[in-house]
């Protein structure tokens, strides 16, 4: 984990996830307490702080896994099955950088200190 802020990056962008809701979902709660998520957000915070890195937090309803990041189209059925982001423009991508693209890309976020 140290990795992520020893690049120093001048910022890094987190979505507000909603764990409480999350750890409801039988098929997803016990892989999100394998990930510690509170404890990464909280580590990160810390760190961030430390090394002078801006922590950016989008709000939890941004839409980053179903945007297209090359043409912001929204896929509206995309189901968490679906691994794979393929997009009507032609774009073709891996779901999940598909959505760290949008987080970085994002206009709107809260400065957490």
């Amino acid at each position: 984990m140290s990795e992520l802020v020893k690049t120093k990056p001048s910022y890094i962008t987190m979505e507000d996830l909603n764990i409480k809701r999350m750890m409801k979902n039988k098929h997803l709660s016990k892989a999100i307490a394998d990930q510690c998520f509170y404890f990464f957000q909280t580590w990160l915070k810390v760190k961030c702080v430390e090394n002078g890195i801006e922590l950016r937090q989008v709000e939890r309803w941004y839409a980053s896994s179903k945007l297209c990041s090359c043409c912001g189209q929204k896929k509206h059925d995309l189901k968490l099955r679906n691994r794979v982001y393929e997009c009507s423009c032609g774009y073709v991508a891996d779901r999940d950088i598909n959505a760290s693209i949008n987080l970085w890309q994002s206009k709107e976020y809260t400065i957490l200190t």
